[in-house]
């Protein structure tokens, strides 16, 4: 980018070492970027697109009129405007060389000493730390990034009348508001979504529901068997779930005190050691962590009882699993910590944190934890085959002989391995496109949660319904692989809607909004079988594991609403997602679906292994089930008193004052009574996961009296 005599204002050199400095300094978790990041903190892209319009007005009036903006008359500013306007607007980004006219070159020069400056400097009144891993070199071509970020949401594609995020954000002193295409597809989608909803239930009721003449039930968890080695072996599992699990509590509550005491935790000075950067960074990958680990625990649980046998060296595998698992995680939090404070050097990459929401930890322990991930497959493969292949020869070897309930349960682990590849794309360093570094990161945090871990979340449950004797096999696999197919359409196109903002093309304005309502649709269907599960339940006299199937309940009734409604069902559309996109709705749809939905499902799954193992021994439900109840309760509190009485105002700031005002801190300055209650939901919520700590080591703790029923390791299991 050129200046006045040909003066190099920003290079791309300078854009792409930005980019490395805006990971390396974690930034995404302090303040977001194209909306995506943190609530907490400016939107860069809409704040510095502001503070620039600013300063190009004021340039302009200097050198038409010599005076300020603001000194002028409303004519002279109306023109100004207009002037502004239209030099941001007709920059073409496309070019190797983009001359800047003066008053743009001189606004840039002006905006990225002064932030430079701000990234390099503790502001404790707005909760931020400074960049200690950065320089004032690397600081300044960070602050290039983030200008040239600002630039690509007001400057138009070449031919079109709209920016290269399509007009966002929402913003009238630039005059960015919503595109032609972002009305029309909204109405098109929503036209969509009634339609498909009404011809999915017609094919579940008419196809799938219905029951066959030949279904067969095969109750094969009907009482209790002694634990294998391998299962015996799981108990660190279970304490390691709670663990993380009031971690996250913790480090999540520090963070919601950040809006409203900035600089200090009830007298504690923690901005200097704990940065909000950090916590939240632990915050986000601290669920990933429990829930996969109680994914990975549950398969393990399976593998034995589904193989029919414990093959050998199982334990050993399991152990092994768990002590590479804790390896990753307390690497990965060391480095974290040490990358944001500026410990780890030039291999913040490998070993640091890279800076990506949801992708914060450093490149080593991604890979040690893909590996981690392939070798728990193996191990279900290793014992699961027996029963895989004498299933697939039952059907004659037919195609359909690999889609039984067995093979699908596999097949899911092995998305879960697949798609967290994409994550790290490219393998040995920062990509320089942040659009297409977003691109591949949404393949993990949509693919990979909402993909991958829907898929084995469907096949688990319907798995476990028909080995307890609940729904017959042909029922469970017609479902299943219907809700697949559902899941698979939404999933991989329906990413488009978290790519409707970020310089990707503007086709997934189209392709996103169209498909992501499809994600809906398996959640409908998950919530109507639960309500039919429940009817099962009720019927089906000494049933054990009523704790377990209301937390799986649970699970299906918040990945309805979480999921469905406050997220698929209404966020999705463009018009809405322009004028929502990062706001406290957003926090809402994050927060119920993803511990409603997978959490509550992880926690069942473990009380299901739980009560397996304590067999005839004395078992009560009584604190697991008010740990259920604590936990929804601190839910709904959090929605009615905090993210609905604070995200609505919040939208109705971005529709009428613009993005970079709704972020701002003085916006969250008229919300703080609303920000002091989420404390009540908090410690609410906190008590349950005190009281499920509390419940899992009692109930391990009982498993160490001896019982009489004997499994033989290596021997077969019957039913």
């Amino acid at each position: 980018m050129l200046g006045r005599h040909g003066q190099v204002v920003m290079s791309r050199a300078d854009i792409v070492a930005g980019k490395s400095g805006f990971q390396r300094a974690d930034l995404m978790d302090y303040g977001s970027l194209y909306g995506m990041g943190s609530s907490f903190g400016n939107d860069y892209t809409a704040e510095y697109l502001v503070q620039l319009a600013h300063q190009v007005q004021d340039n302009l009036a200097q050198a038409t009129y010599g005076k300020p903006f603001n000194a002028i008359d409303t004519d002279q500013q109306a023109g100004i405007t207009r002037e502004m306007r239209a030099q941001l607007h007709g920059m073409d980004l496309t070019r190797s060389d983009v001359q800047l006219t003066d008053a743009v070159a001189d606004a840039l020069i002006t905006l990225r000493g002064q932030i430079a400056t701000s990234l390099l400097t503790d502001n404790f009144a707005k909760g931020y730390s400074r960049a200690r891993s950065l320089d004032k070199v690397t600081a300044e071509q960070t602050a290039s990034f983030l200008l040239y970020s600002s630039l690509t949401t007001v400057a138009h594609r070449p031919g079109k009348n709209y920016s290269w995020t399509s007009n966002w954000p929402a913003e009238p002193l630039v005059g960015n508001a919503p595109t032609s295409s972002t009305f029309v597809w909204t109405w098109a989608s929503f036209t969509m979504v009634f339609f498909a909803i009404g011809a999915v239930l017609v094919i579940f009721r008419l196809w799938i529901e219905p029951k066959a003449a030949n279904e067969t039930f095969e109750p094969v968890l009907q009482g209790f068997m002694k634990p294998t080695p391998s299962q015996k072996a799981l108990w660190k599992y279970f304490l390691v779930v709670a663990g993380v699990l009031l971690l996250q509590i913790l480090a999540g509550s520090i963070m919601a005190h950040y809006y409203t005491d900035r600089a200090g935790f009830y007298g504690i000075d923690v901005d200097h050691w704990l940065p909000f950067a950090f916590l939240r960074s632990v915050h986000l990958q601290a669920p990933i962590v429990w829930i996969g680990v109680s994914w990975i625990g549950a398969g393990l649980f399976l593998a034995p009882l589904i193989g029919k046998r414990e093959p050998a060296g199982q334990r050993g595998l399991v152990n092994l699993i768990f002590w590479v698992l804790v390896v990753i995680v307390v690497g990965a939090l060391v480095g974290d910590y040490l990358g944001i404070m500026g410990m780890v050097g030039k291999h913040w990459f490998w070993f640091g944190n890279q800076g990506l929401s949801y992708l914060e930890i450093g490149r080593f322990w991604q890979i040690l934890f893909f590996v981690g991930l392939a070798v728990w497959c193996l191990v279900l493969l290793r014992a699961f085959l027996p029963t895989l292949r004498s299933l697939f020869r039952q059907s004659g070897g037919s195609i359909l002989g690999a889609f039984r309930i067995e093979h699908l349960l596999w097949m899911s682990t092995v998305t879960v391995v697949v798609f967290y590849v994409f994550g790290m794309i490219p393998l040995g360093k920062p990509n320089p496109s942040f659009a297409i570094t977003d691109f591949w990161r949404w393949w993990v945090v949509h693919l990979w949660v909402e993909l991958a871990f829907e898929l084995f979340a469907a096949a688990v449950t319907g798995y476990f319904l028909m080995a307890f004797g609940l729904v017959s096999r042909q029922m469970v696999e017609r479902a299943v692989l219907f809700e697949w197919i559902l899941i698979v359409i939404g999933g991989v196109l329906g990413t488009g809607h978290h790519l409707y903002w970020a310089g990707e093309p503007g086709l997934w304005v189209g392709v996103g909004s169209m498909f992501s309502f499809i994600e809906v649709l398996p959640l409908v269907l998950l919530a109507l079988e639960a309500i039919d599960q429940q009817k099962h339940i009720k019927e089906k006299e000494g049933f054990q594991y009523k704790l377990a199937y209301l937390y799986i309940l649970g699970a299906a009734f918040w990945n309805f609403v979480g999921a469905g409604v406050f997220g698929g069902g209404t966020l999705n559309a463009p018009l809405v997602n322009y004028y929502e996109h990062g706001t406290f709705l957003t926090l809402n749809h994050a927060h119920t679906s993803m511990f409603g939905a997978f959490g509550l499902l992880a926690i069942g799954l473990l009380y299901m292994a739980l009560r397996y193992l304590n067999g005839d021994r004395p078992w009560s439900d009584r604190t697991g089930i008010w740990a259920f109840w604590l936990y929804n309760i601190g839910v709904v509190m959090w929605i009615v008193m905090n993210f609905f009485p604070i995200g609505w105002p919040q939208l109705e700031a971005v529709y009428t004052h613009g993005y970079a005002y709704a972020r701002s801190m003085k916006f969250y300055d008229t919300t703080t009574f609303w920000q002091w209650m989420r404390m009540p939901g908090d410690i609410v919520f906190a008590v349950g996961a005190l009281l499920m700590a509390w419940d899992f080591v009692a109930k391990l703790w009982a498993q160490r009296s001896p019982r009489d029923t004997l499994l033989v390791h290596g021997s077969k299991q019957s039913a």
